[in-house]
């Protein structure tokens, strides 16, 4: 979401404030990623793990949450390797994981990980990460798995479909558009977006992994009104940065939306999939 100026939610109006892919949003999404991530493939994945302390290799973990989250529900002792290219994210993370599991940080470009960096690892993760990538570095992700021989879990990928009620007349103008930034091309890099979790599948598959899929769907109401305005403000923000022509419009659509937002009328639903892929038997 970085660094555009958009609009938030101020003493009950609306306020110009500037956006930013932070410690402060990754807080704000946990409780609804906790709520989206499906426990469903933690029964096939218990299934293919070995006895003893597992090892397992967060990518992009942030500030932490998918260990937040996961520790407690793998019963079996355990050593993270936390990997982030951000120092201070990387200390918030070690420093928030749940005993009795212990942490090291790996500071690194996730997207150069080998098979023979994986050596030894019982679990890859990644939460909200692959729709960041590029179609080359996500088959390479799947490449160093399954050439090491590790699961796969990876929670919360975008599909590009989200739904508002009640409806507005820019809704689809600004989902088509939010989605083309998200497939946008930074430097050389062109990233996937919403095409990230069927390309990710395609390329476990390809490779003989068994993957199984599940929806992680957020759904907002009142109670997740800080998020919700918050993700309206980068969504809208990135929507014009991809068609500035909808500028105008797009900002009497941000005070309609933040106001219903405010009142506690809006309801969202944001479509994610979370993907298990088990190495070749």
């Amino acid at each position: 979401m970085g660094g555009s100026t958009s609009e938030s939610i101020t003493g009950g109006r609306v306020a110009v404030t500037t956006t930013q892919f932070a410690p402060e949003w990754l807080a704000l999404r946990e409780s609804a990623d906790a709520q989206a991530r499906s426990a469903e493939l933690l029964e096939p994945l218990h299934a293919a793990l070995t006895e003893g302390e597992l090892v397992i290799r967060d990518l992009g973990c942030g500030t932490g949450s998918m260990g937040r989250w996961l520790v407690g529900r793998l019963p079996m002792p355990q050593h993270w390797i936390l990997t982030d290219r951000d120092p201070a994210l990387l200390a918030r993370a070690a420093a928030s994981l749940p005993a009795p599991a212990t942490a090291v940080t790996d500071e690194r470009d996730l997207t150069l990980l080998t098979a023979a960096d994986l050596t030894g690892t019982s679990l890859v993760t990644g939460s909200a990460l692959l729709d960041l990538l590029t179609a080359e570095e996500v088959m390479g992700l799947a490449a160093a798995c399954v050439g090491a021989g590790c699961p796969a879990l990876l929670a919360l990928s975008v599909l590009g479909r989200v739904s508002l009620d009640p409806v507005d007349d820019l809704d689809v103008a600004l989902e088509a558009e939010f989605n083309a930034h998200q497939r946008r091309t930074v430097g050389e890099r062109r990233l996937l977006g919403p095409d990230a979790a069927t390309l990710a599948r395609q390329a476990f598959e390809g490779l003989g992994a068994q993957v199984h899929t599940r929806p992680s769907t957020w759904r907002l109401g009142a109670e997740h009104a800080a998020l919700t305005a918050q993700w309206l403000q980068g969504r809208v923000s990135a929507a014009c940065e991809q068609n500035p022509s909808l500028t105008r419009e797009a900002m009497d659509y941000l005070r309609r939306r933040l106001d219903q937002c405010l009142s506690g009328e809006l309801r969202v639903t944001v479509e994610h999939e979370d993907l298990l892929a088990l190495p070749p038997r």
